[in-house]
């Protein structure tokens, strides 16, 4: 199994929330997941924190930092997890230093160049590495590669995992793709 991870933070850039989906390595189907708000930064004004609770979703830990990474690390050992995949997940990994040992994979790697996303048009400007000059974020590829032009990225650390999870099956590659944009 893979894990996908999705953080919120506060505008102290401290993380208040983490959303976290299993999938199966050859389907890419869920196999689970965990939701879990980090205080006293859930407490703390952030662009998102009306998004916390949002289709009444209820956290699976309300905790301290230390005992929030202590489980999610044990649910993702538990499940044999060693890859993590994140949209942009330099940003992620650098907000979850404890997580460091995963090999961290970055879906807009593949989703925001013209060489890996076959959704994307000719007449797209892309900047020499393939990459879309503009975007290329989680809202934009969803729509592009869904069809859904209605699609809104919640901002809810769960839904948001969910949804990449969605744009890495709508990419379609096996999950050693990844490998390739893998973060060192």
């Amino acid at each position: 199994m893979f894990a996908v991870i999705d953080t919120e933070t506060t505008w102290a850039n401290d993380v208040m929330s983490i959303g976290v989906v299993l999938a199966d390595d050859i389907t890419q189907e869920t196999m689970g997941g965990v939701y879990y708000l980090i205080t006293p930064y859930c407490n703390h004004p952030a662009m998102y924190e009306n998004q916390l609770y949002i289709r009444d979703i209820k956290p699976d830990a309300i905790g301290n930092r230390g005992e929030i990474m202590q489980k999610l690390r044990a649910f993702l050992d538990g499940n044999g997890v060693t890859r993590i995949l994140a949209y942009n997940a330099c940003f992620d990994k650098t907000h979850l230093p404890e997580l460091g040992s995963y090999k961290w994979c970055d879906i807009m790697g593949l989703a925001g160049y013209k060489q890996h996303n076959k959704k994307i048009p000719a007449s797209a400007e892309c900047s020499k590495s393939g990459r879309l000059k503009r975007g290329y974020g989680v809202e934009p590829i969803y729509r592009l590669l869904s069809g859904k032009c209605s699609y809104r990225e919640t901002h809810n650390g769960y839904y948001d995992a969910v949804d990449e999870l969605m744009i890495v099956k709508m990419l379609g590659y096996p999950i050693e793709k990844y490998d390739e944009v893998e973060l060192k």
